[in-house]
């Protein structure tokens, strides 16, 4: 998953105290465009050897993380959404083999 890119949230089930945490959570079916990536918490506090891939969503804001010393903002797990088949308007641009400032040929059409 990548910047930019939509994903569908498949898992709107959370506990209740991520739903005192959070002001605005995802719903089930919605499409999200993902406005960053983060690596997840779980290895630095749980000291394991994995750690999950963070989202934040354009479409949803919540408050700091009151357990993070650096206050980032509250996201959700990487796990709750599947991306979509199309690719962020850059990467697609990329995959087409048209970047910006393009030429384009001239057949003499005005």
């Amino acid at each position: 998953m990548v910047k930019g890119q939509k994903v569908v949230c498949v898992n709107d089930t959370f506990p209740p105290v991520i739903v005192a945490l959070y002001k605005q959570l995802p719903v089930k079916g919605d499409v999200y465009t993902i406005r960053e990536v983060f690596l997840g918490r779980e290895k630095i506090v749980k000291g394991g050897d994995s750690a999950t891939v963070g989202l934040l969503l354009e479409e949803l804001k919540n408050p700091p993380d009151p357990f993070h010393q650096g206050k980032e903002e509250l996201g959700f797990s990487s796990e709750r959404f599947a991306p979509l088949e199309e690719l962020p308007p850059k990467e697609a641009e990329e995959e087409a083999g048209i970047g910006l400032g393009a030429a384009v040929p001239s057949y003499g059409w005005n």
